[in-house]
This record gives C-alpha cells, sequence and structure tokens, in this order.
C-alpha cells in the first residue's frame, strides 16, 4: 500500500491478555471475555471516531469462538452507550465480498477485528474488494478506525508473523512470515509480546526484513498509529520497538534453518504509557504534545 500521502485515517493495534478464539477446540469450556483494560482500550477507540455513537463492525474472522467473541464486544461496547454495533461473521472464503458485507463496512466509522489465528484474516480477506475499500477509506477519511486485538493486530502489517517456535527463538526459522492485510506496510507486529517470551521472533523477523521497525505489543498495551507514522503507546504495560536499519552483520538472509542467528547493532526502545515512537524518522519522544501541535516557530 504505497501512498505518497500519509494515511487520514487511524490505526489501533492491541496487544492481548487472554486467548481469544485460540483454544484446541470449539467445545472448550473456557469463556471469551473483555477484561478491565479493553474495555478501556475500545473507550478509546470510540473517542477517536470522534463520534459518541459510531457504526462499528466487529470482525470475528480470525476466532474459531465467533459465536461467542462477537457478544461479548457487542455488549462492551453497549457499556459505552455504542449501540450501533454489528458482527461480521466471515468464515468462508469468497463470503466477504457479499454486497451486504461490502455495503457494512462502507457505512461503518470503526472497525474491530477480533483476535484469534492472524492467518485466517489473510486467507478470508486477501485479494477481495472488502479488503481494497478497507484500505482505500483507511488512506482518505479523518477518523476511520481500524482496530484489533492480538491476530487482530498482528495482521494490520504488510509482513506479518504467522507464527513461531519460543523455544527456538534466535535459531533460523524460528519465526514464520506471511502476507498480512497491508494497512502498515513499514512495521511488523507482534503480541503479547512480554508474557509469552516472544523477543527472539520479533528479531529475526526484523533481521530478515531490516528495512522494517518491529513492534512488540505487551498484554494490556496497545498503540495508536495516526498518519501511518506516529505510535502511541496507551495502556498499562510496554511497547518495545526494534529498529534494524543501523545493523552492521546480519546473517539471517544467509544461514540455513535452525541456525543461530548473528546480528549487530539492534536498536531497542521501551515504551510506556504516553511515549510516542515515529517510525518515519525513528526517533522516540516522551510525550506525544509536541507533536501534535503546530510550531508556532515555523509557521
Amino acid at each position: 500500500m504505497k501512498n505518497s500521502l500519509p494515511p487520514h485515517g487511524k490505526l489501533l493495534a492491541v496487544g492481548g491478555n487472554e486467548d481469544k478464539g485460540t483454544y484446541p477446540s470449539v467445545r472448550s469450556k473456557r469463556k471469551y471475555y473483555l477484561n478491565f483494560f479493553e474495555l478501556g482500550i475500545l473507550k478509546r477507540v470510540v473517542s477517536e471516531s470522534g463520534l459518541t455513537d459510531p457504526r462499528i463492525e466487529v470482525i470475528t474472522t480470525a476466532s474459531m469462538i465467533p459465536h461467542e467473541v462477537g457478544p461479548v464486544y457487542t455488549a462492551a461496547f453497549a457499556m459505552l452507550d455504542c449501540h450501533r454495533v454489528g458482527v461480521l461473521d466471515i468464515g468462508q472464503p469468497g463470503q466477504a465480498d457479499q454486497p451486504e458485507h461490502l455495503a457494512r463496512l462502507r457505512a461503518a466509522d470503526v472497525v474491530m477485528i477480533s483476535g484469534g489465528n492472524q492467518s485466517r484474516l489473510t486467507q478470508m480477506f486477501g485479494g477481495t474488494e472488502f479488503l481494497a475499500v478497507l484500505r482505500r477509506r483507511y488512506l482518505a477519511e479523518p477518523n476511520f478506525v481500524v482496530a484489533g486485538t492480538s491476530a487482530g493486530a498482528m495482521a494490520m502489517s504488510a509482513h506479518m508473523i504467522r507464527g513461531g517456535s519460543v523455544p527456538d527463538a534466535l535459531l533460523k526459522g524460528a519465526v514464520k512470515m506471511g502476507a498480512g492485510l497491508g494497512l502498515l506496510p513499514g512495521a511488523i507486529i507482534d503480541s503479547h509480546f512480554v508474557k509469552r517470551g516472544r523477543f527472539g521472533r520479533l528479531i529475526e523477523a526484523v533481521a530478515l526484513h531490516p528495512a522494517l521497525i518491529g513492534i512488540g505489543l505487551g498484554e494490556d498495551t496497545g498503540v495508536l498509529i495516526t498518519e501511518g507514522r506516529w505510535v502511541e503507546t496507551v495502556g498499562s504495560n510496554l511497547v518495545i520497538i526494534l529498529d534494524g536499519h543501523s545493523l552492521g552483520h546480519n546473517n539471517a538472509a544467509a544461514v540455513g534453518k535452525g541456525s543461530a542467528l548473528s546480528i549487530e547493532n539492534f536498536r531497542m526502545h521501551v515504551l510506556a504509557k504516553g511515549n510516542v515512537y515515529d517510525l518515519r524518522e525513528r526517533k522516540f519522544y516522551v510525550s506525544h504534545a509536541p507533536l501534535m501541535l503546530p510550531d508556532p516557530a515555523k509557521e
């Protein structure tokens, strides 16, 4: 999704907390629920739309338990006095481009993508008119919000992490890559980052694609991305930024599967609530305040 102008829409990527839709069996007795933090994130999603009662469409495609996930989001948004909420349970190839689904996407102010398996998102939406409309609206429309949690966050990037072995971290092939939805071409997103020890797989992903920035989302944490550039941390935990632009030695592309990686001069930033990272200039800011206001000296 190359474009000379920055996107006018907003992305809100959430790292997740408990597993949501990734259980080994749809008969699992575990229940999907939203914790207190996620309700706070949903409040931020609503406020970023600029509307008190935006039209929201929840995409449950990634989940193995969509019929459980959808009503939970509907009830959660209702707690925020948002009652124009629909659930798009697109679970079969070809369903995305049904006229009803396209019409609902075109009418939505917010699109919320649930967790689960990110590869299902690319399988169902890759190459569809639905994805083309989503991208166009994100590029062109101010206050159009695309939010995603866990798998829904990871799928936002163009180069997407499909999975990977934590025990084999920093051995070539531990990370599995694939094509994402292409909303954030300059970065690679990983979720459940701190608690599940996913540093190694994001390091390998960035080493394989050093022109991209790695964004590791901790639990109970999200990032608001505006203009496709400003990454603001929201939530109670941490966001890890991995920058490979200054790598010296890097054997990631040359060695065989299972070989140890050897990488020189990775840069890492740790962002807490309110910190901002500039994807374009690759700079860390303690506060977003100077970034969002015009500089009188330059006018």
